[in-house]
């Protein structure tokens, strides 16, 4: 137990009381404290609880689309008698109070529950609860005791996800292991060479009219249409700030979308320390890659141009399909877009269009975001060499740039 302001005051006039009774030689003023101590006494020893609560926190799922209205239910269970407990939850910054209280005062008896529930919305992020404080004073305000819950949980606040078409060609030459059928002859291949002979060929691949004219038996070589890999790369650079969860949402959106596709993806975060996941497949690396997305922020000093050629190096896979998501402000952004494509990988880039997010305040405002516009578009012009640019006005649907961009 913690003495309160209250009771320090006590003290000093029980001193200051017994003081003067040795000042003044007036014993009869000892008989002043006996009330103040009696308190005292009581406040002690008749009302010191232990705290002894448990408390659990219920949140329906671990993972919420960004502007979910969520409820949360706390669950109190007392084993002792407390006549005023004071409870606090600490929100996470990024959850915004609806309806509901998480600061109030609770009566319990012995084997008492108690639920407590208040609404939140979510926002992008991962957001974390760390624990739940309780307090108690005494009736008469001299003694405190305090008690922190360690009590973790976690909820995710993840990008809208929107329906869109595939703005690429899902043809490839990629060898998946595992268990995507992917046959090597047979209905869905194109010819790709001619060969010698080979021990176990097949007799319907072999080229006669090649091994007339040459002498020696020959056979076709065909090319399977598999799945084509495709890298994301979100440009996390802070001159894009103002349209920076547009480019999230349309990266979960691209990604969502090669997950039906049965095609396998990888995800950079170029931010000032990237993010690399590699290419896979499946449900657990989509949500793998959208928890990354969930957590993204603008940064100062993303050095994209040489993140990009340096994986491209390393660790891109050959003849993949690039998409690039980039309102493409900086030299820096548009130097990676080039690299990319020098290194010849089809690329296409989803450009949200930052000026269309903002609200001119007036005429002027109004007029330098149209020479600004103007601007950007002639850049974008320039970059049309070295991939396909959806230019995205943020007021419309992603989709519908999309379809626009590529009939």
């Amino acid at each position: 137990m913690l003495p309160t302001e209250k009771a320090e005051e006590a003290l000093i006039a029980l001193w200051v009381m017994v003081m003067l009774t040795f000042l003044f030689l007036r014993w009869e003023l000892v008989y002043l404290t006996l009330p103040l101590i009696w308190i005292l006494f009581v406040a002690v020893f008749f009302f010191k609880p232990r705290l002894d609560v448990e408390v659990e926190r219920s949140i329906p799922h671990h993972r919420f689309l960004e502007g979910s209205e969520v409820e949360i239910t706390l669950r109190l269970r007392s084993r002792e008698r407390i006549p005023t407990l004071k409870l606090f939850e600490d929100l996470p910054p990024g959850l915004e109070l609806l309806d509901g209280r998480t600061e109030l005062v609770l009566s319990l008896k012995p084997g008492e529950e108690r639920e407590v529930r208040y609404r939140v919305r979510v926002r992008r992020g991962i957001h974390e609860f760390r624990g739940v404080r309780l307090s108690y004073r005494d009736p008469f305000g001299f003694f405190r005791v305090d008690r922190e819950v360690e009590l973790y949980d976690e909820m995710v606040g993840v990008p809208v996800i929107t329906d869109v078409p595939t703005p690429y060609s899902t043809k490839g030459t990629k060898i998946t292991a595992g268990p995507l059928p992917s046959p090597r002859v047979g209905e869905g291949v194109e010819f790709h060479a001619i060969r010698d002979y080979r021990p176990g060929d097949p007799l319907r691949i072999i080229n006669w009219k090649a091994t007339a004219r040459t002498g020696r038996v020959m056979s076709n070589e065909y090319e399977s249409e598999r799945k084509v890999d495709v890298i994301l790369i979100v440009d996390a650079s802070y001159r894009g700030a103002p349209v920076f969860d547009h480019l999230i949402r349309a990266a979960a959106s691209l990604m969502l979308n090669a997950l039906k596709n049965g095609t396998s993806f990888g995800l950079l975060l170029a931010e000032d320390v990237p993010l690399w996941v590699r290419v896979d497949y499946g449900r657990r690396h989509f949500f793998r890659c959208i928890d990354l997305l969930s957590t993204a922020r603008p940064d100062r000093n993303n050095m994209i141009a040489y993140q990009v050629e340096h994986l491209i190096k390393s660790r891109f896979p050959a003849r993949a399909q690039l998409l690039y998501f980039s309102p493409l402000l900086t030299e820096e952004s548009a130097d990676a877009l080039e690299t990319m494509a020098r290194y010849g990988y089809n690329v296409v880039v989803i450009s949200p269009d930052p000026y269309t997010a903002v609200k001119p305040k007036g005429r002027e405002e109004e007029l330098a975001l149209k020479l600004l516009t103007l601007e950007r578009k002639a850049r974008l012009r320039k970059m049309l060499a070295y991939g396909i640019i959806v230019d995205w006005d943020v007021r419309k649907p992603l989709e519908a740039a999309i379809e626009e961009a590529i009939p």
